[in-house]
């Protein structure tokens, strides 16, 4: 899928492609109101547009917002924009399916990251969007509603379930990939083997799709 990317927005990658694949796998019923969380692009906005009653899109970046406008534009994709942090503009709706490729890169500092590396700097275990989203998720979703999220066993896929289940979700990984290390990983090596994050000479990482699903008690 070729993709208007302004500077310093997230470019779709191996991440993308992984949920975008494990969202088509899991067989969303059609008609359902979508919301893709840290949209970048709008990559997996246009991809859930083609059955969804209707799909929201939100992002922190305004670039992100406008790429993801002329992507969807280009289309001819009816797509509600959000500009800001998910935390504070989605509380009060409610979806029947949330996507998220968040930030989920370990990092030096905890201090919210600026400009581009909003997209993947997430403190210094990985989890500052992670644990949001799990906490958001039952009160955002529908009775019946899926949660579908991608991130790195570095930022603790053990502990993502185990928010989830303790918000009283259905969770468990559907999907899985191993990729080489990128350049932000690679810079962070180092760093990453010193915390015991990663072991000496280790130039992988696994991608997981975690799918929570509203309990129906």
């Amino acid at each position: 899928m070729m993709l208007i990317r302004a500077p310093g927005v997230y470019r779709p990658q191996a991440d993308t492609r992984l949920l975008a694949r494990a969202y088509a796998d899991a067989h969303i019923p059609p008609h359902r109101r979508v919301v893709d969380v840290c949209t970048g692009t709008g990559a997996l906005a246009i991809a859930a547009a083609r059955f969804a009653r209707s799909v929201t899109a939100v992002d922190i970046s305004r670039a992100a917002l406008i790429s993801a406008w002329l992507n969807c534009r280009l289309r001819g994709i009816d797509v509600e924009l959000l500009y800001g942090d998910f935390r504070t503009v989605l509380p009060g709706r409610t979806f029947d399916v949330m996507v998220c490729n968040p930030p989920y890169v370990p990092c030096w500092s905890d201090r919210p990251p600026r400009g581009g590396a909003r997209s993947w700097d997430a403190g210094v275990d990985g989890r500052s969007a992670i644990d949001s989203l799990c906490r958001l998720a039952p009160e955002l979703l529908s009775e019946t509603g899926t949660l579908l999220m991608v991130q790195s066993v570095l930022s603790g896929v053990d502990s993502t379930l185990a928010v989830l289940r303790a918000a009283g979700m259905k969770a468990a990984a559907v999907a899985r990939a191993t990729i080489p290390f990128g350049p932000v990983l690679c810079s962070r090596a180092a760093w990453l083997v010193d915390t015991g994050q990663i072991q000496p000479g280790q130039r992988d990482e696994e991608l997981v799709v975690i799918r929570a699903d509203r309990s129906r008690q």
